[in-house]
């Protein structure tokens, strides 16, 4: 379920009426595009957090909670053992996690043993105490910007290589890009290239509403600035009400 980047892209030039306030190009759609698809993609676990902590209800359809975990799951994935080692390279303990492709690592196993992810304090301290030392069933594990650190005894250290390993993640969204040939002087849409919004299908009037916003700053236009705004804060009240 994408939202099409040509149908997003045409509202907003509608909405911003080029003739009087300026043009946006193919160019600076793409930017704010990618902006506006990351704020929505990064709200989604604000959001899940707040109704977390409030009461859903019973409508299968209307309940915000499982809605935003339908959003979520469209960027859920499960990769094994053959992705680990074609993705992930090790630099002495620590395998490199592609970052430009995951958001947020969720669980990480050794066979079927899931490994007890830790800061790397308490995963140095862990991993060198005879009562904590970490062992094949008892994988442990820390994250850093860099790597991915799993040990599976005080000095050995388990890779895809070595040993089956799974993981699953939050993906990234991929950049969205509305593609274009010249014709006449003119950027014509080439839906070949093109690359759509991985977002939810329900998303395409957020992402015109923010896109709207931002090319408004862009512009110096302080009336499409508002208009943006407007237009995605009623949005945004009607789907929280």
């Amino acid at each position: 379920m994408a939202v099409s980047i040509d149908t997003v892209y045409q509202r907003v030039l509608v909405l911003a009426n080029k003739e009087q306030r300026g043009y946006i190009t193919p160019q600076e759609f793409n930017l704010l595009a990618n902006q506006a698809q990351m704020e929505i993609f990064e709200q989604y676990f604000y959001d899940i957090n707040q109704f977390n902590r409030a009461a859903g209800n019973a409508h299968e359809y209307s309940d915000m909670l499982s809605v935003l975990n339908e959003k979520v799951s469209e960027f859920e994935m499960e990769k094994g053992n053959g992705w680990m080692a074609g993705n992930m390279f090790a630099i002495g303990s620590a395998m490199i996690v592609p970052r430009s492709e995951i958001y947020r690592i969720g669980t990480v196993r050794v066979g079927t043993n899931q490994v007890e992810m830790l800061n790397s304090k308490d995963f140095d301290a862990a991993r060198i105490s005879p009562l904590t030392a970490p062992t094949l069933t008892r994988p442990i594990g820390y994250l850093t910007a860099t790597g991915l650190t799993v040990a599976i005894s005080q000095n050995t250290f388990a890779t895809p290589t070595s040993h089956n390993m799974n993981i699953s993640y939050i993906e990234r969204p991929p950049t969205a890009q509305w593609a274009y040939v010249i014709v006449n002087d003119k950027p014509l849409y080439n839906g070949n290239i093109s690359v759509d919004f991985k977002l939810h299908a329900s998303e395409e009037t957020e992402l015109v509403y923010k896109v709207l916003k931002l090319a408004g700053i862009n512009l110096k236009s302080q009336e499409v600035v508002q208009v943006g705004a407007t237009l995605e804060q009623s949005q945004v009240q009607q789907e929280k009400q």
